[in-house]
């Protein structure tokens, strides 16, 4: 379950977490997003506290969806130490979103 906190910038939030964080990037006018929602509350107790859920709605915060270069969505892209390591645009099935995190964090195979 997503719980909302405050940050300075959406950068000191990036930077300054211990743990990788998967930003879902969505509109809430957006067919897909809701779908995407979906899939993030299903695929979320599977990793745990290994990643970070966190979710930008582009209408409200467009600055940030241009700086990450935001075309699609729903946008999903997973950051590491401050870093963009991978993305996905577009719709994800549970299993295949499961598999992108735990090529990418060596999450434990449940």
């Amino acid at each position: 379950m997503a719980h909302k906190q405050q940050f300075k910038s959406f950068t000191d939030m990036i930077e300054g977490s211990p743990t990788p964080i998967l930003v879902d990037f969505y509109a809430s006018w957006c067919g897909p997003c809701r779908l995407m929602a979906n899939v993030l509350e299903q695929v979320k107790p599977q990793v745990g506290d290994a990643v970070a859920f966190v979710k930008v709605d582009t209408e409200k915060y467009p600055n940030i969806a241009a700086r990450w270069g935001i075309q699609a969505l729903p946008t999903l892209i997973l950051f590491k130490d401050g870093r963009p390591i991978d993305r996905i645009e577009g719709l994800l099935q549970p299993r295949a979103l499961l598999e992108r995190l735990q090529a990418q964090i060596h999450l434990p195979v449940a």
